[in-house]
């Protein structure tokens, strides 16, 4: 099982995570930001909002209780031209 051990926002809606198996990369959220219709995501358009997540419970979590599943941020790495 993957989980998330460090994550530091780069810029826009792009953090560097790096996994529980070494894997890292910069992930690109913007897609999953603008595309969710819930009013929870909507909060985080703001990227001054967005920015200000932290590593909890193995994952990115935000303030207004927003959590991706390590496996999907982990999907998203794969598919991004950012892996390191």
């Amino acid at each position: 099982m993957v989980s998330i051990v460090s994550a530091e926002y780069v810029e826009n809606y792009k953090i560097h995570v790096t996994f529980n198996n070494n894997e890292n990369g910069i992930i690109d959220l913007k897609e999953a930001i603008y595309h969710d219709s819930r009013p929870i995501f909507k909060e985080l358009i703001d990227t001054r909002k967005f920015s200000q997540f932290e590593v909890d419970f193995d994952t990115i979590v935000w303030d207004n209780g927003i959590d991706l599943a390590p496996e999907y941020l982990f999907d998203l790495l794969k598919q991004s031209q950012y892996v390191m």
